[in-house]
């Protein structure tokens, strides 16, 4: 152990530590859930500390390529074992702010022994944790928004569109409050999957003007105290071009710090998306019901046993994973709605935890539908046989009868159907209801999948 000294005094601190006594102090403090800030978090306060050394002018050369050196260590992760600290901390997150500035001063001394590093007074130099912690949400959420959750919407957006291309010719009983209704196409169905996932990833697009909004330069409450004229716009501009993303200086400092709701309105986003993915997850476990003695219209490829006591029992596995990832997801994103609105007058002082939830909620959501693309969606197959036995039992068949022979009687056939045990085609011919040329057109399946062509 060595002792390091901060503003309250000595603290021990492990000699294999590259932080220092106020890393320490908050370790000590806050030993609350072991969940610590995610990679692409702490690559984000790594690319904060490297863009401030770059375009401050105040810091000396000697100081700037050391300070770049050490941060460019935290960028690619190879000090991700001394961020420590747990996400249930300072509301501010200036614990982890200062784990980073004690990691960044002590690495750069070490590989620089001549340059004297400060964290406060160079790794800080122009910041605030209130405009550092606020920048790297944004910053981070921003990368795998753009980087992984999209790229895995557009995969299974186009999985399933082909998908549906293949269903075209497959028609199937319709269900309305899971109740027989008219006929359908499966691939319509799956159409229909394709579009709301297509539509989600053009919810979060809409969000990224507001998420590219950037505190840094608003230091303490937002005045920028500290910093220099056009430091926030040259952060926004350096970090744009590490990141490949076009980020901006905030239009209002004392917004983008006081509160989170680019944050709480992506977390509402990811929510939204959540909804649409479950509802595709639970679609599928229903069609795929059975396989015998359900709906078993749809197989989904068979990756694991599914059960330790029944011999031959599969499962919809990849269906139920994303379905629980979607309800996590719904989770987190209360979580962010509440620490959203617990801003206290200059600043929010729940970020770590909006940081965790939306975070984790963008790498699952990435996750989940990438794996339920490949492992379930390229393998599901059509049961034709079963889809056109359904079909032509269904009693909502009458419904094309209807403006034929009226809604009364029509009503009347697919009741007695339902009570003798026929279909409604039989029921017609025994009753001579039309001549049997119309009762095959009216009753023909494909004829009911689309408008009929008289206008009007």
């Amino acid at each position: 152990m060595r002792k390091e000294r901060d503003s309250m005094g000595e603290m021990e601190v492990p000699d294999s530590a590259l932080y220092g006594a106020q890393t320490a102090r908050a370790l000590a403090n806050f030993p609350v859930s072991g969940i610590r800030f995610r990679r692409e978090f702490i690559r984000a306060l790594g690319e904060i500390k490297r863009a401030a050394a770059v375009v401050n002018r105040r810091l000396d050369d000697a100081r700037r390529q050391a300070i770049i050196a050490a941060c460019d260590a935290v960028i690619a992760g190879e000090l991700d074992d001394q961020f420590v600290l747990d996400i249930f901390q300072t509301g501010s997150g200036t614990s982890t702010n200062m784990n980073a500035n004690e990691v960044i001063a002590h690495h750069a001394r070490q590989r620089f022994p001549q340059v004297e590093v400060h964290p406060n007074d160079h790794v800080n130099m122009g910041q605030s944790s209130n405009d550092v912690i606020p920048t790297a949400i944004h910053l981070s959420a921003a990368e795998l928004l753009v980087g992984r959750l999209l790229p895995a919407l557009e995969h299974l957006q186009q999985a399933l569109r082909e998908k549906a291309e293949s269903f075209a010719d497959v028609i199937k009983i319709g269900r309305t409050h899971l109740m027989d209704a008219t006929p359908i196409t499966l691939g319509q169905e799956v159409s229909g999957w394709a579009r709301q996932v297509e539509l989600a990833g053009a919810r979060l697009r809409s969000v990224l003007p507001r998420l590219c909004e950037l505190a840094q330069g608003g230091t303490a409450v937002g005045t920028g105290l500290n910093t220099t004229a056009g430091f926030g716009a040259a952060m926004a501009a350096e970090l744009s071009a590490r990141y490949g993303i076009a980020f901006v200086e905030a239009v209002n400092h004392f917004e983008a710090q006081a509160a989170q709701d680019a944050a709480v309105e992506l977390s509402g986003q990811l929510r939204a998306v959540a909804a649409s993915l479950m509802k595709v997850a639970n679609d599928v476990r229903l069609l795929n019901a059975g396989p015998r003695c359900g709906i078993g219209e749809l197989q989904v490829p068979a990756v694991q046993p599914g059960s330790s006591i029944m011999p031959g029992k599969v499962n919809p596995v990849m269906a139920e994973s994303l379905a629980m990832v979607c309800a996590q997801v719904m989770g987190n994103d209360v979580t962010v709605g509440i620490a959203g609105a617990s801003g206290l007058l200059d600043l929010n002082v729940m970020l770590p935890v909006i940081a965790h939830n939306l975070l984790e909620s963008e790498i699952l959501l990435a996750n989940g539908c990438r794996l339920f693309a490949d492992r379930c969606v390229v393998g599901m197959t059509a049961n034709r046989a079963r889809c056109a036995e359904q079909v032509e039992w269904s009693m909502a068949m009458v419904t094309a009868l209807a403006p034929e022979i009226g809604y009364d009687r029509a009503s009347a056939l697919a009741k007695q159907a339902l009570e003798e045990k026929k279909t409604v085609r039989q029921l017609c011919r025994e009753q001579r209801v039309l001549p049997e040329n119309r009762l095959d057109q009216l009753l023909d399946p494909l004829a009911m999948l689309h408008p009929n062509t008289t206008k009007g």
